[in-house]
C-alpha cells in the first residue's frame, strides 16, 4: 500500500465506476460505516477511489478519511486530501476545517495549522482549542497563550489545555495561577484540570495549595476518578507527605498503571528501595505491562540495593517491553550497572544507543568519576563538546566529582572556571562542595577553608563537614575542632561529625577529648549510624553488622575469618590500630578491627563463591584504612578482584592494588 499511495489519491478515472472494481457497495450497509471500515484497516486508497461519487455529494465524509490518515501517521496522505477539500470547495466548511487542523496539530504540523487557522473564514472554540494543544505539543507555549488571550470565549476544555501545558513543561506557578483565575470567573474545574493542578502542586511542593485542591475533589465527587486519585497521591509524595500519598493509592477500589508508578516512585524516593522493588512484582503479578516511568523507578532501586541479579531482571523486561529505546531508561541502565559494580556493562549499554542526549553523557561521566577513572570522565567530556552537546550544571558536577576522586586538583579548578566563563551556569552548593572536597584531599586545606568563607552563597553544613573529613586524612586536629564547631552548629545532632572528630582526636591520642564527645552524643542522644556491608548472591542479599548475631552461617563465618587472618598475617599484614576509635588494650582492638562488617561480608563471599570470581560488595559508610589494607591483601593471595562501593566511591581491588591508588 505504500508504494501506490505515492501517486495522488485521486487519479482521471475519478468519479467513474472504475473505483467499484475492489469494493462492492452495498445499500444494506451505510456509506460512512464502510468507508470507516477501510480507514481503520489503513486502505486510504481504496476508501477514496470506491467511494468518490459520494464524498463529493456529502463533503464530511472527507472527515473519516482524514482520521485514517491520523490513525496510520500519514502525513503526505493528509496534503493530499487538503488539495483535494481545497480543489471541492470544501475549504471554507468548518466541521472539515478543524479536523484538518486536528490532524495537522497532532503531526506537530503547528506551521501548517497555523496558516490554515489564519485562513479559516469561520471559527469556534473548537479551531482555538485545538491549535493550542498542538502548540502545547512541540512545547510553544507563547504561541498557544497568544491564541488562548486572544480567543473571545473560551469552555472547561481551553482552560485545561493551557492548564496542562504550563504544568507539563513545570511552569507550575503559571499554571496554578491561570487554574485559580479559571475557578475565580466561574468555570468548573474537571478531573483533568485537577490532574493537571495536582502536578502544578507538585512540582511547586506547596502542600497546602494541593490540600485545597484535595477538597475541591472531595466536595465535587471526583477522587473516584483514577486520574485524581493518582495525580492527588503523587502530590503528597512530592511534598514529602509519603504516608498521605500511599493511604490514597491503598484505598483506590481498581489500580492503573499511573497508580502503581507514583507507589515505586513514592517508595524509591523515600530510600525504601526493597519495598519499591515488591511493588513492581506485584505490579507484573496483577497484570500491568511496566511502561518507561515504572523502569527509572526501579532501576534507581536495583541501584541503591547494588542488587545486579535484579538490576539484569529489570533490564530484560525494560528490552522485551521496547523500553530501552527511552533515554532516560538507557541513563538509569548506565547508572544501575555502574552502582552495582559493573562499569563494563555501563560502557557496553551506553556504546549501544547512537543518539544518546546530555543526560546520558552525563550519567557515563558520572559512572567514571564513582569508579576512579577520572581521566576517561575527562575524554568523554571532551567527545561530548566535539559532537556539539552543551554540558549542564549536573556535567560539571559530575566532573568535578570525578577530579576530586582522582587527585586531578587543576583539572577541577579548570572546570569549575570553565563551567561559569564559558557556560554561564551559577555554581550551586553542590559544586562548591565538590571545591572543597577537591581542595581537601589533595592537602590544602587552608585553601580549602579559605575557600569556604569566601563563596557567595552560604555554606551548608555538608561543606564544613567535607573540610572535616579532609582533617582527617592529613591529621589536623586543631583545625578539625575550629571546622567541627561550624558544623556542629548548624546541625548538633550530625552523628558523623562527631564521629570524624572522635577518630581525629583518637588518632592523636586525646583520649580525654574522645570521652568528651561521646558524653556528648549520649546527652543529646546523638547515635552513630552503624557500619552494615552487603553481598548478592543468587539473587538473595546477605547483610552483615558487627555485632549482628542473625546470620545464620555466623559461626563459620568468624572460624574462617580467623584462619584468614592468620594467613594474611604470614604474608605481612599488620592491622592498623588507628582505625579504633576506642581507648582499649590490643587484644580488644584487633578483635575490634576483625569484626568489621565488610570483613565478615568478605568472609561469607569467599565461602560462598568458587574460586576467581569477581566479588562485589557494598557497605553504607567510608571504608575504613585497615579493611583496605586487607582487601588488598586477599586480592593478591586469593587471586580474586574484589568491588567494593561504600559511602563515597568504588574501589577495585585485583592483584594486592586499589584502583584508588590509596587516594580515597
Amino acid at each position: 500500500m505504500g508504494k501506490s499511495f505515492l501517486r495522488p489519491l485521486y487519479s482521471s478515472s475519478l468519479g467513474t465506476a472504475n473505483h467499484q472494481s475492489r469494493t462492492t457497495i452495498t445499500s444494506a450497509t451505510p456509506i460512512k460505516h464502510q468507508l470507516s471500515n477501510l480507514c481503520l484497516k489503513g486502505k486510504l486508497t481504496e476508501a477514496f477511489n470506491t467511494f468518490t461519487t459520494y464524498i463529493y455529494s456529502n463533503p464530511n465524509l472527507f472527515a473519516i478519511l482524514l482520521q485514517g490518515c491520523l490513525k496510520n501517521h500519514l502525513l503526505p496522505h493528509t496534503k493530499q486530501l487538503h488539495s483535494i477539500i481545497i480543489t471541492s470547495g470544501c475549504s471554507s466548511d468548518k466541521f472539515i476545517c478543524n479536523h484538518l487542523l486536528n490532524v495537522y496539530s497532532k503531526f506537530g504540523q503547528v506551521g501548517i495549522a497555523g496558516a490554515l487557522f489564519d485562513a479559516m473564514p469561520r471559527k469556534n472554540i473548537m479551531t482555538h482549542n485545538i491549535l493550542i494543544g498542538g502548540y502545547v505539543q512541540i512545547g510553544d507555549l507563547e504561541s498557544a497563550r497568544k491564541v488562548f488571550d486572544e480567543m473571545p470565549e473560551r469552555n472547561v476544555a481551553t482552560w485545561n489545555a493551557m492548564v496542562a501545558g504550563l504544568t507539563q513543561f513545570e511552569f507550575n506557578e503559571e499554571g496554578v495561577s491561570l487554574f485559580c483565575r479559571m475557578y475565580e470567573i466561574g468555570f468548573f474545574p474537571d478531573e483533568f484540570t485537577l490532574g493537571s493542578v495536582l502536578r502544578g502542586c507538585a512540582g511547586m511542593k506547596d502542600l497546602s495549595m494541593g490540600r485545597q485542591v484535595h477538597g475541591y475533589g472531595v466536595k465535587s465527587g471526583f477522587l473516584v476518578s483514577l486520574v485524581v486519585g493518582s495525580s492527588l497521591a503523587q502530590m503528597y509524595m512530592k511534598c514529602g507527605d509519603f504516608g498521605e500519598g500511599e493511604r490514597l493509592i491503598n484505598g483506590m477500589p481498581v489500580r492503573s498503571l499511573v497508580a502503581y508508578n507514583t507507589l515505586i516512585a513514592g517508595r524509591a524516593q523515600r530510600g525504601l528501595s526493597e519495598g519499591a522493588l515488591d511493588q513492581y512484582n506485584m505490579m507484573k503479578v496483577a497484570g500491568f505491562r511496566p511502561d518507561k516511568i515504572t523502569f527509572v523507578s526501579v532501576l534507581s532501586s536495583c541501584a541503591e540495593l547494588a542488587t545486579i541479579g535484579q538490576g539484569q531482571q529489570v533490564h530484560a523486561d525494560a528490552f522485551k517491553s521496547g523500553a530501552c529505546s527511552s533515554i532516560s531508561v538507557i541513563s538509569s541502565l548506565v547508572s544501575m550497572y555502574s552502582r552495582c559494580g559493573c562499569l563494563d556493562d555501563s560502557i557496553k549499554v551506553f556504546l549501544e544507543n547512537e543518539d544518546a542526549d546530555v543526560v546520558l553523557w552525563t550519567s557515563m561521566i558520572a559512572a567514571y568519576g564513582f569508579h576512579g577513572r577520572g581521566k576517561e570522565a575527562i575524554q568523554l567530556f571532551n567527545q561530548m563538546e566535539q559532537k556539539g552537546l552543551e554540558a549542564n550544571e549536573v556535567t560539571f558536577l559530575s566532573l568535578l566529582y570525578a577530579c576530586s576522586h582522582c587527585g586531578l586538583k587543576d583539572e577541577g579548578v579548570a572546570f569549575f572556571n570553565l563551567m561559569m566563563d564559558k557556560y554561564g551556569l551559577k555554581p550551586r552548593v553542590e559544586h562548591y562542595t565538590c571545591m572543597v572536597d577537591l581542595l581537601g584531599r589533595s592537602g590544602r586545606l587552608e585553601e580549602a577553608e579559605a575557600f569556604v568563607r569566601s563563596m557567595p552563597v552560604k555554606a551548608d553544613a555538608v561543606i564544613w563537614k567535607t573540610l572535616l573529613s579532609a582533617c582527617k586524612t592529613y591529621k589536623n586536629a586543631d583545625m578539625a575542632k575550629r571546622i567541627a564547631a561550624e558544623v556542629l552548629s548548624l546541625d548538633p545532632h550530625d552523628a558523623a561529625s562527631y564521629v570524624l572528630l572522635s577518630s581525629i582526636q583518637a588518632s592523636a591520642k586525646r583520649w580525654q577529648d574522645v570521652s568528651d564527645l561521646r558524653k556528648a552524643m549520649r546527652d543529646r542522644r546523638v547515635k552513630k549510624e552503624p557500619g552494615v556491608s552487603w553481598f548478592e548472591i543468587k539473587n538473595q542479599v546477605h547483610q552483615f553488622c558487627m555485632g549482628d548475631n542473625s546470620h545464620p552461617q555466623l559461626m563459620e563465618i568468624n572460624t574462617y575469618l580467623e584462619e584468614l587472618t592468620a594467613e594474611l598475617k604470614l604474608r605481612g599484614y599488620v592491622p592498623d590500630m588507628s582505625s579504633v576509635l576506642h581507648d582499649m588494650d590490643l587484644e580488644e582492638k584487633e578483635y575490634n578491627l576483625a569484626h568489621h562488617s565488610e570483613k565478615l561480608a568478605i568472609a561469607f563471599a569467599l565461602m560462598s563463591t568458587p574460586p576467581g570470581v569477581t566479588i562485589r560488595l557494598m557497605k553504607n559508610l567510608r571504608v575504613c584504612t585497615d579493611c583496605h589494607i586487607v582487601f588488598k591483601y586477599i586480592s593478591e593471595i586469593k587471586n580474586r578482584e574484589i568491588v567494593v562501593r561504600d559511602s563515597s566511591r568504588f574501589h577495585h581491588f585485583k592483584n594486592g592494588l586499589c584502583s584508588c591508588g590509596d587516594y580515597w
